[in-house]
Protein backbone atom coordinates (compact mmCIF):
# COMPACT_ATOMS: atom_id res chain seq x y z
CA UNK A 1 0.00 0.00 0.00
CA UNK A 2 1.44 3.25 -1.08
CA UNK A 3 0.52 6.28 1.05
CA UNK A 4 1.32 9.67 0.74
CA UNK A 5 4.63 10.88 2.00
CA UNK A 6 2.86 13.56 3.52
CA UNK A 7 0.52 11.48 5.41
CA UNK A 8 3.29 9.63 6.45
CA UNK A 9 5.13 12.18 7.77
CA UNK A 10 2.14 13.49 10.02
CA UNK A 11 1.65 9.52 11.32
CA UNK A 12 5.24 10.24 12.45
CA UNK A 13 5.43 13.16 13.84
CA UNK A 14 2.53 12.69 15.74
CA UNK A 15 4.25 9.48 17.32
CA UNK A 16 7.44 10.85 17.92
CA UNK A 17 5.67 13.70 19.80
CA UNK A 18 3.38 11.36 21.97
CA UNK A 19 7.01 9.49 22.62
CA UNK A 20 8.94 12.74 23.33
CA UNK A 21 5.56 14.14 26.03
CA UNK A 22 5.24 10.27 27.39
CA UNK A 23 8.44 8.76 27.61
CA UNK A 24 11.64 11.71 27.67
CA UNK A 25 9.70 14.98 28.95
CA UNK A 26 8.98 12.99 32.30
CA UNK A 27 12.45 11.87 32.65
CA UNK A 28 14.46 15.25 32.06
CA UNK A 29 11.90 16.84 34.48
CA UNK A 30 12.40 14.44 37.18
CA UNK A 31 16.02 14.60 36.58
CA UNK A 32 15.96 18.89 36.64
CA UNK A 33 14.10 18.22 39.91
CA UNK A 34 15.96 15.90 41.73
CA UNK A 35 18.72 17.88 40.63
CA UNK A 36 17.92 21.16 41.97
CA UNK A 37 16.48 19.14 45.85
CA UNK A 38 20.13 17.79 46.17
CA UNK A 39 21.42 21.43 45.65
CA UNK A 40 18.94 22.65 48.39
CA UNK A 41 20.13 19.88 50.50
CA UNK A 42 23.72 20.21 50.20
CA UNK A 43 24.33 17.18 48.36
CA UNK A 44 25.87 18.40 45.15
CA UNK A 45 28.53 20.64 46.95
CA UNK A 46 29.55 17.34 49.37
CA UNK A 47 29.54 15.36 45.81
CA UNK A 48 31.62 18.03 43.88
CA UNK A 49 34.12 18.40 46.53
CA UNK A 50 34.77 14.26 46.35
CA UNK A 51 34.24 13.84 42.48
CA UNK A 52 36.52 17.09 42.22
CA UNK A 53 39.62 15.55 41.18
CA UNK A 54 38.03 12.77 38.97
CA UNK A 55 36.28 14.85 36.91
CA UNK A 56 38.68 17.63 36.89
CA UNK A 57 40.83 14.87 34.41
CA UNK A 58 38.14 15.68 31.96
CA UNK A 59 37.70 19.80 32.56
CA UNK A 60 34.92 19.08 34.61
CA UNK A 61 33.47 19.97 37.74
CA UNK A 62 33.15 17.31 40.57
CA UNK A 63 29.28 18.10 40.67
CA UNK A 64 29.31 16.56 36.76
CA UNK A 65 29.42 12.92 37.72
CA UNK A 66 25.51 13.15 38.58
CA UNK A 67 24.98 13.66 34.73
CA UNK A 68 27.13 10.52 34.12
CA UNK A 69 25.32 8.51 37.13
CA UNK A 70 21.78 9.47 36.03
CA UNK A 71 23.06 8.83 32.45
CA UNK A 72 23.70 5.33 32.86
CA UNK A 73 19.75 5.19 33.99
CA UNK A 74 18.35 7.23 31.24
CA UNK A 75 19.86 9.31 28.60
CA UNK A 76 17.32 11.91 29.09
CA UNK A 77 17.42 12.11 32.71
CA UNK A 78 21.47 12.67 32.32
CA UNK A 79 20.48 15.24 29.83
CA UNK A 80 18.10 16.87 32.26
CA UNK A 81 20.84 16.98 35.07
CA UNK A 82 23.20 18.64 32.31
CA UNK A 83 20.51 21.16 31.52
CA UNK A 84 20.01 21.77 35.24
CA UNK A 85 23.71 22.54 35.44
CA UNK A 86 24.13 24.36 33.09
CA UNK A 87 21.32 26.99 33.67
CA UNK A 88 22.62 27.09 37.35
CA UNK A 89 25.93 28.38 36.16
CA UNK A 90 27.61 24.68 37.18
CA UNK A 91 28.77 23.97 33.43
CA UNK A 92 30.03 26.10 31.05
CA UNK A 93 29.21 25.78 27.06
CA UNK A 94 32.48 23.76 26.39
CA UNK A 95 31.70 21.25 29.85
CA UNK A 96 28.14 20.69 28.68
CA UNK A 97 30.00 19.79 25.20
CA UNK A 98 32.36 17.42 27.08
CA UNK A 99 29.10 16.12 28.35
CA UNK A 100 27.23 15.52 25.56
CA UNK A 101 28.93 12.69 24.01
CA UNK A 102 29.13 10.68 27.10
CA UNK A 103 25.44 10.96 27.87
CA UNK A 104 24.56 9.03 24.81
CA UNK A 105 28.00 6.55 24.77
CA UNK A 106 26.87 4.85 28.38
CA UNK A 107 23.24 6.46 28.61
CA UNK A 108 20.01 4.38 29.52
CA UNK A 109 22.42 1.08 30.02
CA UNK A 110 20.39 -0.04 32.75
CA UNK A 111 17.40 -0.30 30.32
CA UNK A 112 19.60 -1.32 27.78
CA UNK A 113 19.98 -4.30 29.49
CA UNK A 114 16.51 -5.44 29.50
CA UNK A 115 15.16 -4.45 26.73
CA UNK A 116 17.63 -5.25 23.98
CA UNK A 117 20.34 -7.41 25.94
CA UNK A 118 17.88 -9.49 27.34
CA UNK A 119 15.47 -9.87 24.11
CA UNK A 120 18.36 -10.68 21.90
CA UNK A 121 19.05 -13.24 24.19
CA UNK A 122 23.01 -11.85 25.03
CA UNK A 123 24.50 -14.50 27.41
CA UNK A 124 24.99 -12.56 30.55
CA UNK A 125 28.63 -13.75 30.67
CA UNK A 126 29.41 -11.13 28.15
CA UNK A 127 27.03 -7.80 29.45
CA UNK A 128 29.89 -6.53 32.47
CA UNK A 129 32.36 -6.17 28.82
CA UNK A 130 29.67 -4.38 27.04
CA UNK A 131 28.80 -1.75 29.96
CA UNK A 132 32.62 -1.54 30.54
CA UNK A 133 33.40 -0.98 26.81
CA UNK A 134 30.88 2.18 26.77
CA UNK A 135 31.80 3.72 30.09
CA UNK A 136 35.58 3.77 28.67
CA UNK A 137 34.43 4.99 25.23
CA UNK A 138 32.65 8.08 27.31
CA UNK A 139 35.57 8.35 29.04
CA UNK A 140 38.11 8.37 25.98
CA UNK A 141 35.40 11.00 23.74
CA UNK A 142 35.41 13.80 26.91
CA UNK A 143 39.12 13.36 27.64
CA UNK A 144 39.82 14.10 23.87
CA UNK A 145 36.80 16.65 23.38
CA UNK A 146 38.53 18.61 26.48
CA UNK A 147 41.78 18.73 24.67
CA UNK A 148 39.99 19.70 20.80
CA UNK A 149 36.76 21.99 23.02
Amino acid sequence: MNKNPFDTFVIGARKGFQIGINNLLPNVLMAYTISEILKLLGVMEFIGKVFGPFMGIFGLPGEAITVLLTAWLSSSAGAGIAVNLYASGGISNTQATILLPAIFLMGAQLQYMGRLLGVADVPKKYWPALFVTSIVNSLIAMFILKIFA
